[in-house]
């Protein structure tokens, strides 16, 4: 996630966060079938049957929003670093001044890996626990 200064992260690009997250999406919907087969169609209808029709377009609109969800959150917090460092850059100079926003540009970039990681994690456990 981190860069050279002056140059824009691999995740600044809308690209690579929506490719990792449509990986995560298929992988999540990949182990569900795995674990469940056909039931696991059980996870969208919800936890009492007449409410199922209800209940399904809301599981599978959510399910794609988890995808939008990843993208955005890591592209706009990485994308917003890199624009706050060449601000920096153009407006201070290439001294000292943008030196200790690159040290936290480190923080908050481990911090979104981390959060990506987690929350992918999460959705891939959710797949594989029995549905209500």
């Amino acid at each position: 996630m981190l860069s050279f200064p002056g140059c824009f992260s691999p995740t600044a690009n809308i690209n690579t966060p929506l490719s990792m997250a449509l990986c995560t999406f298929i992988f999540t919907h990949y182990l569900g079938v795995k674990y469940h087969g056909v039931k696991y169609v059980k996870h969208f209808l919800g936890p009492i049957p007449w409410l199922a029709p209800l209940f399904f377009p809301i599981e599978v609109i959510g399910h794609f929003a988890r995808v939008l969800s990843l993208t955005l959150r890591l592209f706009g917090n990485i994308m917003g670093e890199d624009l706050v460092l060449m601000i920096l850059l153009l407006l201070a100079g290439k001294f000292f001044a943008p030196l200790p926003m690159m040290f936290l540009a480190v923080f908050t970039s481990t911090v979104q890996a981390f959060i990506f990681t987690l929350l992918s994690m999460m959705y891939f456990a959710g797949s594989m626990e029995e549905a209500h």
